[in-house]
């Protein structure tokens, strides 16, 4: 065992033991960043507007500090962008991570002297807590590749501007930049499929141990390693590739397809990481679900989705949650975000320790018809359809289909495969019968004719990277939206 692996073990423990101490008193850990916050912002404007002096409780809190999304605290990020300090925190923000999704275009999320630290400390106890957990930490020995956009930043009022990934490649720990790839030179590089083609150049000679990456783009990359290898698996191009780190989507349905460009099975872990804050990460191997993050600067409020539309849905905190409900997740962070909207949905698998799954976003949904399908209902549907097929799927998205040329409307499902079924109904079957068993409203508006059964729709090959890049949303954060309830993305497809 090397220095730097027994080191890492040791490290790893002591993580390990850190955390612990907090997750086991979520509700006095949640209470202390609440008091926090409120204390840090009295003498900002945002807390001056909302009466932070008289904030004693969170239910003054809730009376004081309504729930909004971007457009609605869009007037006070204006204000510091043009370098008005003490607004929405104490200061100014180090950094303000370009985003897109909103109406107005692009969102900038403010980053922190206090924030940022838990962006950098979040993905490294992940890694940490699976070194504790497996005892293998061979793999910091080897080469590391994070996929993620440009570090080039642009300087305003002084304030950097950039991605959230970009940003963070500016605070890799000292101990990790001599195994970190791919070069600066190269992460530099705008163009997505340029970039790649030059990671692949760069790495493909490398003993890689470690990748990480949104799974759609990690999948062209190992896509193009393939075709310079002359379709060699990655694990032989990579012998000691060990782990792959990944956030953004559910890894489940691209999972057969990375095993199978693989050559083997090997371990994962999960991070739920946004420019809004790094919410949670995947502390067990065994466990389902990640550790939801209650000492990083950040407050926690939930509210389940069924209510999330209602004139004055209930604000719960964390020791009001229960498992298997669907909550819209609002935060407050010492970034200067207050009862925020992140547009994400989650679910707890479990409490003490509480851990999250990803379910889907508030805004992506299907209820075209009152079903109220969510993401990661559709996302159990491919998986369970493509198991007992043995299906391997590179990307899909879902959106009704409200009115056909003819019979009833329906779900339509475009998918690009890699190896397609042998009958394409019978798969369509498949994922509609696990559909109906997971929603109730689907199943109901299948059996009263009100919907017919699930249409699949071919993509041809690299027919959703053209989507994107025919976006600009080539490469970064960007990502498929699962599913929607209009037909923009459909009908770009089609």
């Amino acid at each position: 065992m090397s220095i730097k692996s027994l080191a890492a073990k040791i490290f790893a423990r002591k993580i390990y033991n850190q955390t612990l101490a907090w997750a086991n008193k979520p509700v006095e850990t949640q209470l202390e960043v609440f008091k926090n916050l409120i204390q840090n912002a009295k003498e900002t404007q945002f807390g001056k507007d909302h009466h932070f002096e008289s904030i004693k409780t969170f239910g003054d809190f809730q009376k004081n500090v309504p729930v909004r999304d971007y457009e609605d605290l869009k007037s006070y990020i204006e204000k510091v962008k043009l370098g008005e300090e003490n607004i929405l925190w104490k200061g100014k923000p180090l950094y303000f991570a370009k985003t897109s999704g909103t109406t107005s275009g692009a969102k900038y999320i403010p980053l922190t002297k206090e924030s940022m630290p838990t962006h950098v400390n979040a993905a490294r106890n992940a890694i940490f807590h699976y070194i504790h957990e497996t005892g293998n930490a061979d793999f910091v020995n080897g080469k590391m590749i994070f996929l993620q956009g440009s570090p080039i930043l642009t300087e305003k009022h002084g304030i950097k501007f950039g991605r959230l990934s970009g940003i963070v490649a500016h605070f890799v720990p000292k101990y990790l930049q001599k195994n970190r790839m791919p070069s600066w030179e190269t992460n530099c590089i705008e163009d997505w499929d340029t970039k790649v083609n030059a990671i692949v150049g760069e790495t493909i000679n490398e003993n890689m141990s470690v990748i990480s990456g949104i799974p759609s783009w990690v999948q062209m990359y190992f896509e193009r390693l393939q075709e310079k290898s002359g379709g060699k698996k990655i694990s032989e191009i990579f012998k000691n590739f060990n782990l792959f780190i990944y956030g953004g989507v559910n890894y489940e349905p691209y999972r057969a397809k990375f095993e199978q460009m693989i050559g083997k099975k090997v371990d994962s872990i999960e991070l739920f990481p946004a420019s809004e804050g790094f919410f949670a990460y995947q502390d067990s191997q065994k466990e389902k679900g990640m550790l939801l993050l209650l000492n990083s600067g950040i407050f926690y409020e939930f509210i389940k989705t069924d209510d999330f539309f209602n004139e004055n849905p209930k604000r719960l905190t964390i020791g009001e949650v229960e498992t298997g409900v669907n909550y819209a997740l609002i935060v407050s962070t010492n970034a200067g975000l207050w009862s925020y909207n992140i547009g994400d949905t989650v679910q707890f698998t479990s409490l003490f320790p509480h851990r999250v799954i990803v379910s889907g976003r508030i805004k992506h949904y299907i209820s075209a018809f009152g079903e109220h399908v969510i993401a990661n209902e559709v996302e159990n549907a491919m998986k369970e359809a493509t198991t007992e097929t043995h299906i391997v799927i590179n990307e899909f998205t879902v959106a009704p289909q409200i009115t056909p040329v003819d019979g009833l409307p329906y779900h339509e499902w475009f998918i690009e495969f890699e190896k397609e079924p042998d009958n394409i109904d019978t798969f369509a079957e498949a994922i509609d019968n696990s559909m109906r068993k997971q929603n109730i409203y689907y199943d109901d508006l299948i059996t009263g004719n009100v919907l017919r059964k699930v249409v699949i729709t071919k993509v041809s090959k690299n027919g959703f990277q053209e989507y994107m890049k025919s976006q600009g949303k080539l490469g970064g954060q960007n990502k498929i939206p699962r599913l929607s309830n209009n037909r923009d993305i459909a009908d770009n497809l089609k």
